[in-house]
């Protein structure tokens, strides 16, 4: 019998993705959802509500793996007070769920493997090179990656394998972060945000699944993983590639940093 990987989150834009990558690699695949869809031969989808906290409970109970993918997405909205309460709790409330299904019933997985953010060094461009073993940063995300790894540390303590995954953009033609930006290359116009010095971790979205699958295959991967391209890729550079890519050359100048906070909040 095939064993089976929960997904939190799994039918958004890489819990797709990775669902296709299991699938193909022999697993079964459950997903938690906050709509009622229909299980079909290949996906069994359970209900969850943050709000209500409500967990199907057989979800947990049937899972072998859990994968955490769910998370409200960082640039949606201006972060307000009210915004930012959601951003953490989108991260952090399913995997207390999670937690307390395992010890209700005093289960135990193969390993529970988290997505994280490399937002956990900080936004503040600077030449460091941030390992896994970097600090922290005291701003917004970098407290907000820090109280959702240790809401994992909750299910370690378990004695269950876990790995977080500290993911940067992810790319993939017309999707993602590719599908917001995408409308701008092909109007023919493009800026460079702020001094466009800001580096741009990335990696490509079958990268990151299979960093995923590895997560879930070795029984080795443990703890904190960066998973981006190490190519000091910055916003001036990563704009300029894009516009060339889609075959776009009009440019506006760059957009000043105090247009983009009036414009976006924080």
């Amino acid at each position: 019998m095939s064993k089976n990987v929960l997904i939190t989150g799994g039918t958004g834009f890489i819990g797709s993705h990775l669902t296709d990558l299991l699938l193909e690699n022999g697993y079964s695949v459950s997903v938690l959802s906050r709509s009622n869809r229909q299980s079909n031969t290949q996906i069994t989808y359970y209900q969850w509500d943050l709000k209500r906290n409500y967990i199907d409970e057989d979800a947990v109970l049937n899972a072998d793996f859990i994968v955490h993918l769910a998370g409200e997405g960082i640039v949606e909205k201006r972060w307000t007070k009210k915004r930012k309460k959601s951003i953490l709790d989108s991260r952090v409330k399913p995997i207390e769920l999670i937690l307390s299904v395992l010890t209700k019933h005093n289960k135990t997985l193969d390993s529970f493997i988290s997505a994280s953010g490399i937002g956990i060094y900080g936004a503040k461009t600077s030449h460091k090179i941030c390992d896994e073993e970097t600090l922290p940063a005291n701003d917004f995300l970098g407290v907000t990656c820090q109280i959702w790894e240790n809401a994992v540390d909750k299910i370690d303590a378990l004695n269950i394998r876990t790995a977080k995954i500290r993911t940067g953009i992810v790319l993939a033609k017309d999707q993602g972060f590719m599908k917001k930006i995408t409308p701008t290359f092909k109007s023919g116009f493009g800026a460079v945000l702020g001094t466009g010095k800001q580096y741009i971790p990335w990696i490509y979205v079958d990268d990151l699944c299979r960093i995923y699958l590895k997560a879930i295959e070795d029984e080795k991967i443990n703890g904190p993983y960066n998973a981006c391209i190490t190519d000091n890729t910055t916003n001036t550079r990563l704009s300029r590639l894009l516009a060339e890519l889609y075959g776009y050359n009009i440019w506006l100048p760059k957009i000043p940093p105090f247009f983009l906070k009036l414009l976006l909040g924080e």
